[in-house]
């Protein structure tokens, strides 16, 4: 009898480990409460459905980002595959199709002999951990309060919560392209080949929105503390909140870019990316906002080119449930209190759940605790993961007892481990942070097939992860991604 492992939620994490786990020979069972149990953002039933942005971030070779993803190619993620397979234009970063890239991996992972795919809701860890070998609960950010209460019970303490933001999606036909203009950051601006659309604002255009996007009326009406929002998905009224020209140097910033019509960098811009590979719809960039629908439609109408906008999906902005992971998880993703051991089988956390945040870093974390769940259930140490890669370095701080008031974080440089020497130049010292995780991440992966934990056919992705690593030693320099937010 093959081993059983329960995995909670279909998303990012959920789909990657039980594709991991199910092609290593495990049985899988899926549980995902979706469409029977809906959330306040999801829009479907499909499996990992991205309800933020439809940007998996930067492809640069030297950015962490990048390095991210070299990680996810050169251990045959069949997520990040199908990414890949449903991308859309986005300049540096890799956007998808998200509706394609959903049904494709539902489809991956409901046709795989090995799983089984229940639409339930799992209100009861105990209960699962005693019919399976093995659980993994990556239920995500908006973890059910029936749910939260049970991993409550089992971590001795609350799980933490912060708030999350979704930008507005606009339908492509409703735009004034005689306003708007096709251009890349830095790009030649008679080139007209950009993969993003801009909205120029003049001053007097950019002092008119700010006051009206101040004034407007929000679904959370408080003043949130800055400890209240994650960073990266600050709604633009806080930022804006923040100082009258706050927007202009960050998600409104006109930097590398040329408005054809006037030969100059205009006050301020919005970027729109494609959110689907037709471009019949696009996603206002860096635009996550807490504003009530109708308020969205009356002040983001008030952006050049948007005055007739149809919105195809209006920004929300939701509860995000984690755990406090680096005091409650281990290197392999298990729950180590005294109530999770005592179960008779053992618990992990992957994705968001676990105090990740970005879609990459779901995927690959989803793929460790498979990878961790497999090397248990076969009896073999699971090969040591360098903390010089970026997810390494991440799983490091994430599960470091050391790291205070913890909260979600991204793959970035600054959690790595130091150079052996000072490197003041900052393209210089990027590139030689991805040369090192590079192949550290090749040492790491010789060792997984040492193992047996890769399957065969991952193979080819030693291939493309060794190609990765010879462009990021050639890289050093260059512009990172644009439009990277989640």
């Amino acid at each position: 009898m093959k081993k059983l492992v329960t995995i909670v939620g279909g998303g990012l994490a959920g789909s990657e480990a039980a594709l991991t786990l199910a092609d290593a020979g495990v049985r899988v069972r899926l549980a995902e409460m979706r469409p029977h149990v809906p959330t306040p953002v999801h829009h479907t039933g499909g499996l990992a459905e991205l309800v933020c942005s439809n940007s998996l971030k930067s492809m640069k070779p030297d950015s962490a980002a990048g390095l991210i993803k070299a990680e996810l190619e050169a251990l045959g993620s069949q997520v990040f595959s199908a990414a890949r397979r449903h991308e859309v234009a986005a300049g540096g970063a890799l956007a998808v199709d998200r509706a394609e890239f959903s049904r494709d991996v539902t489809a991956l992972v409901e046709t795989h002999p090995l799983i089984e795919v229940v639409r339930e809701e799992v209100v009861d860890v105990e209960a699962e951990a005693a019919r399976a070998d093995a659980v993994v609960l990556a239920s995500g950010p908006l973890t059910s309060d029936a749910l939260a209460s049970s991993i409550a019970r089992l971590t001795g303490r609350e799980s933490l919560a912060f708030y999350d933001a979704a930008a507005p999606v606009v339908m492509a036909d409703s735009l004034d392209l005689g306003k708007l203009f096709r251009q890349s950051r830095y790009e030649d601006a008679s080139g007209g080949a950009g993969d993003y659309l801009n909205a120029p604002f003049t001053r007097e255009e950019y002092d008119a929105f700010i006051e009206a996007l101040l004034a407007a009326d929000r679904v959370i009406a408080k003043d949130f503390e800055s400890k209240d929002l994650f960073q990266a998905c600050q709604p633009i009224e806080e930022i804006a909140r923040a100082g009258h020209d706050a927007p202009r140097f960050g998600t409104l910033k006109p930097v590398g870019l040329t408005d054809p019509r006037t030969g100059r960098r205009p006050w301020a811009a919005l970027q729109l990316r494609a959110e689907d590979a037709f471009g019949s719809s696009y996603n206002l960039v860096g635009f996550q906002t807490n504003l009530t629908f109708p308020e969205q439609k009356r002040v983001f109408r008030m952006i050049p080119g948007l005055e007739g906008a149809e919105f195809a999906r209006f920004g929300v902005m939701h509860r995000n449930t984690f755990i406090d992971a680096p005091r409650l998880l281990d290197a392999h993703g298990r729950l180590t209190t005294p109530a999770a051991r005592a179960l008779p089988a053992p618990v992990y956390v992957a994705g968001q759940l676990a105090g990740t945040e970005g879609y990459c870093e779901a995927i690959r974390s989803g793929l460790h605790v498979a990878l961790a769940a497999t090397a248990d259930l076969r009896g073999i140490a699971l090969p040591e993961l360098p903390r010089e890669t970026v997810y390494g370095a991440l799983l490091a701080y994430a599960t470091d007892a050391a790291t205070a008031d913890y909260q979600p974080m991204h793959v970035n440089f600054g959690i790595m481990p130091p150079l052996p020497e000072r490197v003041r130049n900052k393209a210089a010292r990027y590139h030689a942070y991805a040369a090192r995780a590079n192949e550290a991440l090749l040492r790491y992966r010789s060792a997984l097939e040492a193992a047996g934990l890769l399957p065969a056919w991952a193979s080819r992705g030693a291939a493309n992860a060794s190609a990765t690593g010879a462009a990021a030693a050639a890289a050093g320099n260059g512009l990172a991604g644009e439009g990277e937010g989640a």
